[in-house]
């Protein structure tokens, strides 16, 4: 009698404990993908001078939390969106991209860290400065087309705008080139004479990359900005 029914109780217990590992599995992408979106920081001046003084001094947060290792980045698993999403200050924000008809609004954190990437669109080089040549940012490609660089494969298009602000200037680029490329190319990372915007995302099947990018049409104070672009620099990002 005692022995059916602690077989009876530990059927049940893996019964149960299946039921979590499957649910866990089915919702898995959907709770990653709301950590992800749930992340609306508002970036200010401070915010990014802060960063800047952090990088000029390379002080160890800045060196802890800042890498340029392109080998290093994994897919975004669950796990990797939740350590980032409870750990935000590890992100060394420098300023925001926008692409209003992609609805594409990131904050830019240095580096290409796994939890800087989890977050936000990463940097490539570290002497990077907008406006200046090139201006190359990574992000992911997620099966979601409103999360990440997501939109980049699904929506953006030669003719749109970029802008990105580093919060005292806003940068205003046009695409004019949408291309797949081998995952291979870092030759388009490297810096060029003309001032263009350079951004890379996976492909579909994440063995190749999409390479968006853009030439700069003009640069000015955020004060000088639109109203409606102002409001939306000035806001919190949108994931």
């Amino acid at each position: 009698m005692r022995k059916g029914l602690l077989k009876k109780i530990l059927i049940n217990v893996v019964f149960v404990l299946l039921v979590i590992v499957a649910l866990g599995m089915i919702f898995n992408r959907p709770i990653k993908n709301e950590l992800i979106k749930s992340y609306h920081p508002k970036i200010t001046r401070q915010t990014v001078a802060k960063t800047e003084r952090r990088q000029k001094a390379q002080t160890k947060r800045h060196k802890q939390n800042v890498s340029y290792d392109f080998k290093k980045v994994k897919s975004l698993d669950f796990q990797t969106a939740a350590r980032a999403r409870m750990n935000t200050n590890a992100i060394e924000v420098i300023g925001e991209i926008l692409l209003p008809k992609s609805h594409i609004h990131l904050p830019i954190g240095l580096g290409v860290a796994n939890n800087t990437l989890a977050l936000a669109a990463g940097t490539m080089r570290p002497d990077q400065q907008m406006g200046k040549g090139n201006y190359p940012l990574a992000g992911h490609h997620m099966v979601n087309r409103h999360v990440l660089f997501g939109p980049l494969y699904f929506k953006t298009q030669v003719g749109d705008r970029i802008y990105l602000s580093n919060m005292t200037k806003v940068y205003q680029y046009k695409v004019y080139q949408r291309k797949f490329i081998a995952a291979t190319r870092v030759d388009v990372v490297r810096q060029t004479k003309r001032p263009i915007v350079t951004l890379i995302t996976c492909d579909a099947t994440g063995a190749g990359r999409l390479m968006i990018r853009g030439k700069l049409q003009k640069s000015y104070r955020i004060s000088h900005a639109t109203p409606k672009l102002k409001r939306a620099l000035l806001g919190p990002v949108n994931n």
